[in-house]
């Protein structure tokens, strides 16, 4: 199985181009950090500094401003390697923005600094080469400016957003790296990736199961809660299948492999996880679509503004307009209006036990109207609890039951008997040795007491013996029957305890008109035991993961906006596909990695709190984009000398101080976001 080292959960745009100095990565108008993002903003900063205090800002010279001869050459000499060095991140992301019909952000940006720059050195030259000629006002303090504001932009938000790490190499983890492979008469260690379908391959006890296969030999428990989310132990014999990833508890198993590591459950599932991530990736972001039509807006408006005032006065006037409106137009405000609610986002989801790692999700949890609810982890505690144990003998009491059922269990590694023993320890019951004990492959355990022969088995071994079964009212959880001389005397119901605050999330999503379903790899009884108690009335059981995956695409299809919240590697395709992925903190590495949204502290109730927080971000964001982008509306008429009959033309030095103002308005707002 091959995996990837770099798996970064962003919105990243139909392909994917790595741009040159391994600096960053820009898809779709976001940059991803693939290098030191940080020490291109302090560079930059470097570079930008004497231009701070050797060029005018906005027109005017600032008391901490100087200048002295030749000061100019120094100006435009760190202005270029800025302008080449601090710009070429959005120039480069601006090119496939561009090349794929879809200027944003980045376009815009590079449009403004762009603008700046060519005319700084228009005006530099005229200053310096023809001076008998008007003097023209440069933009190099406003190109110095924007440059660093929108890379403290992007570092800002690669920060809080690209704190996850790789994980696919997880999944891989499951797998041992070596496999002991038949050779001969004898077994020899090979490299998982060198063993071939049809080999065999011996599995000891405690070890993982490399690759999917068919026991030839040997009778095990196999732990497949990881991978199929089934919550007790399976019994493997002769004949029955087996999943790579899988853990093996008891015996050793020998094994012929059905799928190379390259095609098995877990590449299946790898390939299910990278397939949902790329048709989820090409939704586009409110701030590129308002710096598309920004982007638009300053185009026609400038060209119209150069050609009627070329047409009116001249032709220098009527670029001054032009350039006016383009370097007016590019989005200071606009380039930190997300990011720093993102920021603020984060850090009050982490403080309330939410990381959200996937921004998008933000926009679309409004419109979520179906929660898919995996059980075991999620809705359930996924630990296995003895709920009931009773006698059907009147000469021998309940705990005599518990007793004589522990005695036996006391040497399995299965859930159910750790759950049985667990108890019998509580009540302090002495436990009797019990002899020749044997695992009945599928059925249970027997075993003699002193010398007597018990068995502890489910109700399929009693209908194959053909020993009468008593009715029980519960048949909800997993029922051992204790039998003594092919008569059953008492029972136990072992269940899975339902999380204290599940019942309130269920209430709550109905409150807010969001349908729950819930999904599940365990049978159908105990599926509907867990949705009656919590007032679940949508539930599917006996699943496997590619079913799950199947049913929230169809809900899509069916125009419905899904959530999913799920804990392990079975739940990982369905968290990559459904328009929300919600991983539960105390769950597997490849579900957490699938995620958009991560409940650190396990709780289902924080789903609620999600939605809080995301409506609220929601708002702040529009309300920053208002703000930041808001004042273009105004001032790139005005730049353009809509009103100049009436004597207000608005200058790029006077756009540059509402733009600077909208930055601060931007930054207040963000902060005052709330959960």
């Amino acid at each position: 199985m091959k995996m990837n080292d770099m798996d970064m959960n962003m919105d990243m745009g139909h392909h994917q181009h790595e741009m040159g100095g391994g600096d960053m990565m820009m898809h779709g108008g976001h940059m991803m950090h693939m290098g030191n993002l940080k020490q291109k903003f302090w560079v930059s900063l470097i570079l930008a500094l004497p231009i701070l205090f050797l060029s005018p800002a906005m027109g005017v010279w600032l008391p901490f401003q100087f200048s002295f001869p030749g000061a100019h050459w120094v100006v435009i000499i760190f202005a270029t390697i800025l302008f080449f060095y601090g710009g070429r991140p959005f120039f480069n992301s601006a090119y496939y923005e561009v090349k794929d019909h879809k200027p944003a952000m980045m376009t815009l940006i590079t449009l403004g600094i762009t603008t700046s720059y060519l005319y700084s050195l228009y005006a530099f030259v005229s200053n310096t080469f023809f001076p008998n000629r008007p003097h023209v006002t440069d933009f190099f303090w406003e190109l110095a400016t924007l440059i660093l504001i929108m890379l403290l932009g992007h570092w800002v938000e690669m920060n809080s957003m690209m704190k996850a790490s790789s994980s696919l190499h997880d999944l891989a983890s499951l797998l041992p790296a070596m496999v002991h492979v038949k050779n001969g008469d004898n077994f020899k260690d090979e490299a998982l990736d060198q063993v071939q379908k049809g080999s065999t391959v011996m599995v000891k006890a405690g070890e993982a199961i490399p690759l999917d296969g068919t026991v030839i030999s040997g009778t095990s428990d196999v732990n497949e809660a990881l991978v199929t989310g089934e919550s007790s132990a399976v019994t493997k014999e002769k004949g029955s299948s087996v999943i790579g990833g899988s853990l093996n508890n008891s015996q050793t198993l020998v094994v012929k492999v059905s799928q190379p590591a390259t095609s098995g459950f877990l590449a299946n599932v790898n390939n299910l996880v990278e397939t949902s991530k790329e048709n989820k990736s090409k939704l586009q972001t409110l701030a590129d679509r308002v710096s598309g039509w920004l982007f638009y807006a300053a185009v026609l408006v400038g060209l119209l503004a150069l050609i009627i005032w070329s047409i009116v006065t001249n032709f220098a006037t009527g670029l001054e307009r032009m350039v006016a409106v383009l370097v007016i137009a590019c989005p200071h405000a606009l380039g930190l209006a997300i990011p720093l609610v993102n920021a603020r986002s984060t850090s009050l989801g982490s403080k309330n036990g939410l990381l959200v790692r996937n921004r998008q999700v933000i926009d679309i949890s409004e419109h979520i109207d179906y929660v898919v609810l995996d059980k075991t982890g999620t809705l359930t505690q996924g630990n296995f609890k003895v709920e009931e144990y009773h006698t059907f003998n009147a000469k021998i009491s309940d705990e005599e039951i518990l007793q004589l059922t522990a005695s036996l269990e006391q040497q399995s590694d299965h859930p159910i008997a750790k759950s049985i023993t667990k108890l019998a320890k509580t009540k302090q019951i002495t436990l009797k040795p019990a002899t020749a004990v044997q695992t009945l492959a599928g059925q249970g355990i027997k075993g003699k007491i002193g010398d007597v022969e018990y068995q502890v088995v489910n109700e399929k071994s009693l209908a194959k013996q053909e020993i009468f079964v008593p009715k029980l009212a519960n048949n909800a959880a997993t029922i051992s029957y204790l039998v003594k001389n092919n008569t059953v005397i008492g029972y136990l119901t072992v269940g899975d305890q339902i999380k204290a605050e599940a019942p309130e999330l269920i209430k709550q999503l109905k409150k807010q008109n969001i349908t729950p379903l819930m999904l599940t790899g365990d049978n159908q009884a105990a599926a509907k035991a867990v949705a009656e108690k919590l007032g679940i009335s949508e539930f599917k059981a006996e699943l496997l993961p590619q079913d799950k995956q199947k049913i929230i695409k169809q809900l899509q299809q069916q125009g419905h906006k899904v959530m999913m919240v799920g804990d392990g590697i079975n739940d990982a395709p369905s968290l990559a596909q459904a328009n929300i992925g919600v991983a539960i903190g105390a769950g597997t590495d490849i579900a957490l990695d699938s995620a958009d949204v991560i409940l650190v502290n396990s709780n289902p109730i924080d789903i609620i709190k999600f939605f809080n927080l995301a409506n609220n971000t929601h708002k702040k964001t529009v309300e920053n984009l208002w703000w930041g982008a808001g004042y273009n509306i105004i001032a790139i008429p005005l730049a353009a000398g809509i009103l100049a009959f009436a004597g207000i033309i608005l200058s790029p030095a006077v756009g540059a101080i509402f733009m600077s103002l909208s930055t601060v308005v931007v930054s207040i707002n963000a902060s005052l976001l709330k959960l």
